[in-house]
């Protein structure tokens, strides 16, 4: 009996104490999960949008009907203003239709020609909804695919720009070797004489090469936005250091003026535009009669409501009709006539600062009257 009771004691001994340490052990994780709980509610909360400014890639968010609701960081940076015309252009309204709730994700390409040639990639992507905020139901990734399509583009147009325009000065080049070696070959005097051409023929095929591929490098980087700073004072400094030589040499005067200004852009760039338009009044302004005279200034401008700096190179020499005005930023489009020195360029100088011009989101004007001079102007916008 004694031992019956005692194994009773210590069986129910036994089964309480592990009830007891089974209870403690789910308070303990009970009470775990509690803090736990309370942790994730004090965690901050990451928006969609936060992420998507951490992506290396252009990514917008866009509603039901396609309107912009976000664009990350990348994206501005890439597209700027243009984004609203990529989100608006038929290229996407075209990927977004192909999303109908069984179809999940559409790609497509688009094409944009203002205010510069653009080739953007984009892949849409239908949002669950546990991953919507507000109205924006749909992912887009925009790639630019602008500089394979300019190289693509340079390509093409080198080989039949310079097939073009090398035909002649090649044709030249043959013609008075063939005469060197014929009947000229016993003619000292001859054979100076037509070396002397030969040598000016292969310096305008030198010339027109290194414009050619100056203007194909413009186009590369024409879809590109400048990041850097052009500083008044600079760029007077150094236009006038790589064109007083060509100047004096021709007796003209230069003039140079500027305010003390700074606006963001590529500084080489707007250089090389003023150097262009001071090279072209040299070439095409000059006058017989009376001594030319150059002026090139810096000074800020307010165009359409908007802050800027123009710059500014005019002549007062012989002017240019108003019937050629609209085609001079055209590719080898040139004007011959008096007061021009004939075969002086290949119309290529106008295009390059075009396409600069274009690259800065700014504006060219040239304005002309015969027998009084030319004013080119440059606008860039502050930004």
């Amino acid at each position: 009996m004694s031992t019956m009771l005692l194994t009773a004691c210590v069986a129910t001994g036994w089964l309480t104490g592990g009830l007891f340490g089974w209870s403690l052990g789910c308070r303990r994780v009970t009470a775990r999960r509690a803090r736990i709980r309370r942790e994730e509610r004090r965690a901050p909360v990451v928006s969609m949008e936060v992420l998507l400014d951490l992506l290396p890639d252009a990514a917008v968010l866009l509603d039901g009907h396609g309107a912009l609701r976000f664009a990350n960081i990348e994206a501005k940076a890439t597209f700027g203003e243009a984004l609203g015309t990529i989100v608006r252009s038929p290229g996407m309204f075209a990927a977004l239709r192909k999303l109908d709730g069984v179809t999940l994700q559409a790609s497509g390409s688009l094409v944009i020609e203002v205010p510069v040639r653009r080739v953007v990639r984009v892949a849409v992507r239908l949002l669950p909804d546990a991953l919507t905020t507000g109205p924006a139901r749909v992912l887009a990734i925009l790639s630019d695919h602008s500089e394979m399509d300019a190289v693509e583009r340079m390509r093409a147009d080198f080989v039949a720009y310079a097939s073009h325009e090398l035909r002649t000065p090649l044709a030249a080049l043959s013609g008075f070797i063939e005469t060197l070696r014929g009947p000229a070959a016993n003619d000292p005097q001859a054979q100076q004489q037509f070396l002397g051409i030969m040598a000016d023929q292969a310096a305008r095929m030198q010339r027109l090469i290194e414009q050619l591929l100056e203007l194909s490098r413009v186009e590369m980087l024409e879809h590109r936005k400048p990041r850097g700073r052009i500083e008044a004072a600079s760029v007077i400094e150094r236009v006038r250091e790589e064109t007083v030589a060509a100047c004096t040499a021709k007796g003209v005067v230069l003039d140079t003026a500027y305010e003390p200004l700074s606006v963001a852009g590529d500084e080489e760039q707007i250089i090389r535009v003023l150097v262009n338009l001071v090279e072209n009044a040299l070439k095409y302004a000059k006058v017989e009669e009376r001594p030319l005279r150059i002026r090139v200034r810096i000074e800020a401008q307010t165009q359409h409501g908007r802050a800027g700096v123009v710059f500014v190179v005019e002549d007062d020499g012989a002017g240019i009709d108003a019937a050629h005005l609209p085609r001079l930023t055209e590719r080898f489009y040139r004007v011959e006539g008096r007061g021009r020195t004939s075969g002086a360029g290949y119309g290529l100088g106008l295009a390059i600062v075009r396409h600069i011009v274009d690259r800065h989101g700014g504006s060219f004007e040239i304005d002309s009257v015969v027998g009084k001079g030319t004013c080119c102007q440059v606008w860039l916008p502050v930004a």
